[in-house]
């Protein structure tokens, strides 16, 4: 097992905390945020704490770092499901719920996390690009800027979490990498909300008007 340097296992709450905070900055455009909120939250949060208590010598608690893709790739599906549902012909549920629950079953099986992590890019994909449509919608081309950044940052971390030879000079990379992407995805969920209003803001606006 590595051992883990106490800043760079406290760095890695770093991005975690930047997500949870883009993710509450758009918790008003769909109920179901706050929850696939809550789950993004709850994987990073649980492998942070799981490299910290390693970093200070204490006992590996496998079931913490475990729970990270699963998590993830729940979490976001849920999110990516919420966004959809602004547009005019949302999908089915069963469109997101039947490869997600493909992808944590065959985790299950292989005993590897390598099938909910590549469905947790293909999710936050959807969710990166719902965002974006709707900000270049909105006039805020900045916004959807930054999303897309974002999902770059996603698609460069699959790649450097998939090698085998994890070395902390890798890992400071990594999360680097991650936290980059987070504070871009944290400023564009900011910026995002003073530019567009969701579909319940719109109807009040009719409504009052």
């Amino acid at each position: 097992m590595t051992d883990y340097p106490v800043a760079l296992a406290a760095e890695d709450f770093v991005p975690v905390a930047l997500t949870a905070l883009g993710m509450a900055m758009l918790r008003h455009r769909h109920p179901l945020v706050p929850a696939a909120a809550a789950l993004v939250v709850a994987g990073g949060f649980g492998k942070a704490i799981w490299k910290l208590i390693v970093a200070l010598g204490g006992p590996d608690l496998p079931w913490l770092r475990g729970a990270l893709f699963p998590l993830l790739a729940i979490g976001f599906t849920a999110f990516a499901y919420a966004l959809s549902r602004e547009s005019r012909r949302p999908p089915h549920p069963a469109v997101l719920a039947v490869p997600l629950l493909a992808a944590l079953a065959l985790s299950a099986v292989l005993r590897d996390t390598w099938p909910a992590l590549l469905w947790t890019i293909v999710a936050v994909t959807v969710a990166a690009v719902l965002l974006a449509r709707t900000a270049a919608r909105a006039g805020d081309p900045l916004a959807a800027t930054l999303f897309g950044l974002w999902l770059a940052g996603q698609y460069l971390l699959g790649p450097l979490a998939a090698r085998a030879e994890q070395s902390i000079s890798l890992q400071w990379v990594e999360q680097s990498c991650n936290t980059f992407a987070q504070a871009a995805f944290a400023f564009a969920a900011w910026h995002l909300t003073r530019t567009a209003r969701t579909p319940d803001e719109r109807d009040e606006e009719r409504a009052a008007a």
